[in-house]
């Protein structure tokens, strides 16, 4: 996940990327209110108190009216949804208050600046974990609410966007989007082609090269993890190199979607046997199902009927 998380860090090191992700995905009326023009990156790298780094999230800042709004960017490539990722997001909006204390960047002496978290996931399963930390405490008497933290974070679930809808705008984010969640290769050839289009510039030569190391890196050898792309040096060649292989690339894939598919159905069956065996699912149990193994799910098939629980069961 190394690579992973550096490239899309790499693409969102670019002001255009983090433009795109705000008026493209977070649609609310206020976005129309920021100057795009100050964009400013931070500095992403806070210490917590077990002295782990948070040096692969990305932290913008850009004006809104007259004041600045961090726009802090979590990309989360992990294969399971995290249930506490809102406790994550706590935690690190505090150390970014912390650092911004520390650093003497506050906007006067007695207020925090507004901060939007916002979490990207591109996990092949639906995310389901809370929004907010109010939402993961138990039910408490009246009297207690106040007292309960309430941070919130902004999801974009790409899994949730359809290449219809994604296609229709003219964003690099959606591209992105698209080119992650394709079934076919000639939907990648078309977002190719709409990124040649979108940076023509010299200014955006960076931009098309974070692009570029991304398609050779992480999504062509993820689609065709026995061919060698490190030679292509620009979008125009990839986007050739797609022409020739067409054929290859659309029986590779369609093989891996008779492997996915052939697991989404056993999950689902072993899934109806255990509601009928111990009732309805918790949500742990339906995320180990969701992200086991072939493999796994046969395991655990063959013990349906002699586990006396769902924790037998999934020992």
């Amino acid at each position: 996940m190394a690579d992973h998380d550096h490239s899309y860090k790499n693409l969102f090191a670019h002001a255009r990327m983090v433009q795109d992700l705000l008026t493209g995905f977070v649609k609310q009326d206020w976005v129309e209110q920021l100057d795009f023009s100050t964009l400013e990156k931070l500095n992403g790298s806070y210490i917590s108190d077990d002295l782990r780094e948070r040096a692969d999230d990305v932290v913008w800042r850009v004006k809104f009216k007259d004041q600045w709004l961090y726009v802090y960017l979590l990309l989360e490539f992990q294969s399971t949804v995290d249930p506490f990722m809102a406790v994550r997001i706590l935690t690190y909006v505090g150390l970014l208050y912390q650092d911004l204390i520390k650093s003497g960047q506050l906007p006067d002496k007695q207020h925090l600046p507004p901060v939007l978290p916002i979490v990207l996931y591109n996990g092949s399963k639906p995310w389901r974990a809370k929004l907010s930390v109010s939402e993961l405490v138990q039910t408490l008497p009246d009297a207690l609410k106040n007292y309960q933290p309430e941070q919130r974070y902004f999801l974009v679930d790409e899994g949730r966007y359809t290449e219809t809808e994604l296609a229709s705008l003219e964003n690099l984010v959606a591209g992105l989007i698209r080119a992650e969640i394709a079934e076919s290769p000639q939907q990648i050839a078309r977002v190719l082609a709409n990124l040649v289009l979108w940076l023509p510039q010299p200014e955006q030569s960076d931009l098309r090269r974070a692009f570029k190391e991304w398609f050779n890196r992480i999504l062509l050898p993820e689609r065709m993890p026995n061919t060698e792309f490190e030679s292509l040096r620009d979008l125009t060649e990839i986007e050739a190199m797609l022409a020739e292989r067409v054929k290859d690339w659309t029986h590779h894939w369609k093989e891996e979607g008779k492997i996915e598919g052939k697991i989404e159905g056993e999950a689902l069956v072993l899934s109806k046997l255990l509601v009928k065996r111990f009732g309805p699912q918790p949500t742990w149990a339906e995320d180990k199902l969701n992200n086991a193994s072939a493999p796994q799910l046969e395991a655990w098939a063959e013990r349906i009927f002699d586990a006396d629980s769902l924790e037998q069961f999934f020992e």
